[in-house]
C-alpha cells in the first residue's frame, strides 16, 4: 500500500509500505481524507521524541470499513485507543487511560497511508451527506470541544461567559466554533500572523486581533508558548479560567501570584473523551460547527510539499487535508 512516511527531520517520502493486516477484533479503514495535525509537525521538525522515524504520522482520518460485514460504512476515527477497563476509562475520562495508544506513535502507526486497523468502539458513522474531508475534521474540533467543555463548567455558575481565544490555528478557530456552539457569543481570536487573521475573519467570520486589547472571563491557550501563557495570565479576569490545549514548550509564562492571588483557575488539557468524540462529530453532522469550509484539501501524494509549506508559513487555511489516493 501508499504511505507518507516520516524519514527523519523535515523528511518525507511518499512510498510503498508493507500493507496493514487488520488487528483481531478491529476493522481495516481504507482512509479517505486525513488531516495534518499540529503534533505531525512536532514530529516532522524533530521536536517529538515520542515519534520515532520511520514513522507513518496522521490521526485525524476518516474512511469506510474495507472487510467483513460493516464493508462500505462510512466511519470517522477517534485515534485514541484505550483499555476500557481501568478506572479513567470506566469514569468516562478515557484520555487518561495509563495504557492508551495513539495511531501515529509506536505501536500504531499513522493514517498518512492507505489503510488504518482500528477498533469499532473507535468508529463513528459518518452520513452519506457529509465529505470525508469535513469529517476529518472530527479528531481536531474534538480537541477543542473537550477544552471548552471543561473550561465554561469551572467557570461560576453566575458570572459572565466572555472568552479569548490564543492562536488562530486549527484549535484555535475549533475552541471558537466550540464556544459557539456552547452559547458563548462574545469570543475573541488573537492570531499576529496578518495572513492567517485575514483568513479568520474573511472566509471563517471570526472576530479576530493582531494583539490583546481585552479581557475575558475564559482564555484558551491553543498555543502554548511562554508567551502565550504570560498574555492569559493577562487577559484572565479575577476568578476566570485558563485552559491551556496548547504543547508549543514547556515552562515559563505564567503569572502564578496572580492566579493565585486572584483565584484563577488553570486547566491543562488533553484530547478527549469518547463522548467528547462523539458529541463533535454529531456537532459536525448537525452543522453546529458552521461549514467548515475553510480546510485545504490536497492529495496525499502532494504531502511531503505540505508539510513544507506549513512548515514555512505560507498556508493561510487553518488546515491541510490530504486524500484522496494518488
Amino acid at each position: 500500500m501508499k504511505a507518507l512516511v516520516y524519514q527523519g527531520v523535515e523528511t518525507l517520502d511518499y512510498v510503498d509500505v508493507s500493507p496493514v493486516i487488520s488487528k483481531e477484533d478491529e476493522h481495516l479503514i481504507r482512509v479517505e481524507a486525513v488531516g495534518i495535525c499540529g503534533s505531525d509537525m512536532h514530529a516532522y521538525l524533530g521536536h517529538d521524541a515520542r515519534r520515532p522515524a520511520p514513522l507513518i504520522l496522521g490521526h485525524e482520518a476518516s474512511g469506510t470499513v474495507e472487510c467483513g460485514p460493516q464493508t462500505g460504512r462510512r466511519v470517522t476515527i477517534n485515534p485514541l485507543v484505550t483499555c476500557g477497563t481501568c478506572a479513567a476509562c470506566t469514569s468516562g475520562r478515557e484520555n487518561l487511560c495509563p495504557t492508551r495508544q495513539i495511531i501515529s506513535m509506536p505501536p500504531r502507526e499513522g493514517a498518512f497511508a492507505q489503510f488504518v486497523s482500528m477498533p469499532d468502539s473507535n468508529l463513528v458513522t459518518v452520513p452519506e451527506d457529509i465529505p470525508f474531508a469535513k469529517a476529518s475534521l472530527a479528531e481536531p474540533l474534538a480537541v477543542s470541544w473537550h477544552a471548552v467543555r471543561l473550561g465554561l463548567e469551572a467557570l461560576h455558575p453566575d458570572g459572565d461567559r466572555r472568552a479569548i481565544v490564543l492562536g488562530g490555528g486549527a484549535i484555535g478557530l475549533a475552541a471558537a466554533l466550540a464556544l459557539n456552539a456552547m452559547g458563548v457569543e462574545d469570543v475573541a481570536i488573537v492570531e499576529p500572523n496578518d495572513v492567517r487573521r485575514a483568513f479568520l475573519a474573511e472566509r471563517c467570520g471570526q472576530k479576530v486581533t493582531k494583539t490583546l486589547n481585552s479581557t475575558a472571563t475564559l482564555v484558551v491557550d491553543a498555543v502554548g508558548y511562554a508567551a502565550t501563557r504570560a498574555t492569559a495570565s493577562e487577559a484572565v479576569e479575577p476568578g476566570g479560567v485558563v485552559v491551556h490545549v496548547g504543547l508549543g514548550e514547556d515552562a515559563g509564562g505564567l503569572d502564578i501570584r496572580r492566579m493565585t492571588l486572584q483565584e484563577i483557575t488553570f486547566i491543562g488539557t488533553y484530547t478527549y473523551t469518547a463522548q467528547d468524540f462523539r458529541d463533535t462529530a454529531q456537532a459536525i453532522f448537525d452543522g453546529r460547527l458552521g461549514p467548515l469550509d475553510w480546510i485545504e484539501e490536497r492529495p496525499l501524494s502532494d504531502g511531503a510539499q505540505a508539510f513544507r509549506d506549513l512548515r514555512y508559513g505560507s498556508v493561510a487555511a487553518p488546515k491541510i487535508v490530504l486524500g484522496p489516493w494518488a
